[in-house]
Parts: C-alpha cells; structure tokens; sequence
C-alpha cells in the first residue's frame, strides 16, 4: 500500500504542463505530446465516460470520430443511455474496434480529428505504425490507461485528459475524489490486516454452461489486488483467460463475485447495468450456483456471491467496486458503506447522465 502511495505521490509531482494555447504532456505510453491549442474536434477510442466526467457534458459535441463498437455494442444500454442525452452521438463515424482487427488509421485520420484520444490496448493495437501514420497526417495521439487498475495510472490519466482538453481544474477535483475514497478504503483496511480470504471472479457473460473469464492482472485482478483479497488467479493466467472448474473448487473460494453487464446476444449473461433489474440479475446469478460442486464452496454456503458491473471497471468511478469487494472482505469495516450509492452520488455529481440500473448485487 505504501508504494501504491508513493507512486500516486510522485505523480503530483509530474502533473503535466499546462496552457491554453500551448499543451504539453506525457501521456499514458510515454509520449511527449504538443498541442497548439485545446482541440475542438476530438477522435475518441475508448473510456468514454471518463473522458465526459473529465472534460464536461459539452465536450460530447466535440467527438467527431469513435471506437463505436466497444461503447455501443459492449454496453449497448448504456450507449442507450447517453445517445438519448447526446442524440448527435449515432451519427458520429466509427473508426473501426481492436478486438475485431477493424481498427484504422485510415478511417480515423479521414475525420480530420484535431487529437486522437485512445486507449493504450487501441495504441498497442495499431502499433507504432499506426500510431506514426495518423501523427503523420498532423493529428497527436493521446494514450491513457485506466485498464491496469492501479491509482498511479488512473491519477496520471485524468490528469494528462485534463490537460489536453483544457480542464486541469476538473482533472483535479475528480482525482482529489478518487484520492480520497481510495485511502479510506485502504486506511479502513490497513487496521484489520490481511483478510486470508480467496476470491474468484468471472465474466458471467455466457451464463452457467460455459465457463467465463477470470483476471490474473489488471482490471478486477488489479482491484482485487489493491484491496488485500487473494485472487484465485493469480499465477494461473497472466491478463484473463478461463480457469478449469476442478481448479475453482480445489481452491474453495469465499467470495465469488461474477462480472455482469448489458451484453448484445447473451441471453444468459448475468444482466448488470444502465436499466438492469435486480430480479433479473438475481435469477442469472442463481442460475451459476447449480454448478457442479458450487453448492458446497464456502462463498456459496456462507452466502457470499456478488453480481458486480463489468462496465465499472477501468473508469473513475470504480472506486466503488473496489468499497463494494472490500467490504465482502471485511463487512464489519465497511459496515456504513453503500457503494450503489456512492456511484448515484458519483453520477449525479460528475455525469450528465444518472445511474439507474442495477450495479452491484449479493445474492441473499
């Protein structure tokens, strides 16, 4: 934990330079970046949200370009959600999605973007090719990186998005928020010592039949790691990847959260999300637990099985999943948190949307 500190620590020692009229900045990859001026015509590949709670409600009328697919088929309620507010979103042109390899430079550049704000995994995608073809055409690439689920990289992303988009004063109130929520946590914690517990975490997208991504670093295993649980994962899969059934039971886990979300064509995922029902959720959750072998791990016996939203993750707001599976280790500590309404507060405060759906779930 002292480390995590000292690294956030050091990172407000490296706020980026900020000016109006000249932005210099080190994004998320290690580029050195120059802007003549706060771009009025913004390329957006991904954390889509973040880059609305940072720069503002009005900064929707400036995207001229996305990613389109991660947004409006991986969260397709929630594409719902702000296309209804920003109706000019729909017609924005797609420059195509890394996890199908439609990814171009081509389509990107033909927006005539005055920045391409992008994702390290989208940077890493197109490679240093791609990324020297649209620097080429005269348009700065911008990586930030929420995916690693440290407060290092999530600090110096809001700042470096701040920057870039004129609203270091923004950036900042919204790092004090996750700053200080994040060392509660960790403070919280820090007086009861490990908790021993074992955690498994799926990607209930699926449903029962099939087995589901777990994380053995960054995202939920990054969370995982931050507040003290043991991730049954770790050292069996390097980022995700499925775990063998015989291995989750031999470890006996005492907490299982599974990862649901709005996912298209997915009749059995565990429905979690912008316009999720609770009893939906329920039932899909429920539906995991006639497993073979499930019903005698510990997390099931002692009624210790979340539904948590995939889509909170890697964002600024996923400081409340972290409360949420902090306090699955240690309810007595985090006994006054409610993390559902720490992320309606988070919304109503920082989004132009609010959150209605269901988030965060335990199964009774």
């Amino acid at each position: 934990m002292k480390t995590t500190f000292f690294a956030a620590f050091a990172a407000l020692a490296l706020c980026p330079l900020v000016a109006q009229a000249d932005i210099t900045v080190t994004d998320l990859d290690g580029r050195e970046i120059h802007l003549e001026h706060v771009p009025e015509r913004v390329a957006l590949g991904f954390y889509y949200e973040d880059y609305l709670a940072v720069a503002g409600a009005g900064a929707a009328d400036k995207i001229v370009a996305l990613s389109r697919a991660p947004w409006a088929d991986w969260r397709p309620n929630q594409w719902a959600a702000y296309t209804a507010r920003f109706p000019a979103l729909e017609q924005v042109p797609d420059f195509g999605n890394a996890d199908d390899n439609t990814l171009s430079a081509e389509a990107l550049i033909a927006t005539h973007p005055d920045v391409a704000i992008l994702s390290s995994w989208q940077t890493a995608a197109l490679g240093q090719a791609g990324v020297a073809q649209i620097e080429a055409a005269g348009i700065p690439v911008v990586a930030l990186d929420y995916n690693a689920q440290t407060l290092e990289r999530h600090v110096l992303s809001t700042r470096v998005l701040g920057a870039v988009m004129g609203q270091p004063e923004r950036a900042e109130r919204l790092v004090h928020l996750y700053e200080t929520k994040t060392r509660d946590t960790l403070a919280r914690i820090a007086t009861a010592g490990p908790s021993h517990k074992k955690i498994y975490v799926e990607l209930a997208q699926k449903g029962p039949e099939t087995i589901g991504n777990s994380y053995g670093s960054g995202m939920w295993a990054g969370v995982i790691d931050l507040v003290g649980g043991q991730n049954i994962a770790k050292g069996q899969i390097e980022n995700w990847g499925p775990l063998s059934p015989e291995y989750v039971l031999a470890q006996q886990p005492d907490v299982i959260l599974l990862a649901g979300s709005e996912w298209r064509n997915a009749p059995q995922a565990v429905s979690l999300g912008f316009g999720a029902q609770e009893a939906l959720a329920q039932t899909r959750l429920a539906a995991y637990l006639t497993r073979p072998g499930w019903s005698d791990l510990p997390a099931v016996r002692q009624h210790e099985v979340y539904g948590i939203y995939h889509g909170g993750n890697r964002t600024l707001s996923d400081f409340v999943y972290a409360r949420a599976i902090a306090k699955a280790l240690y309810p007595k500590l985090f006994a006054d948190i409610d993390p559902a309404e720490e992320l309606r507060a988070y919304y109503h405060d920082w989004m132009p949307i609010e959150a209605q759906g269901t988030f965060i779930t335990k199964m009774p």
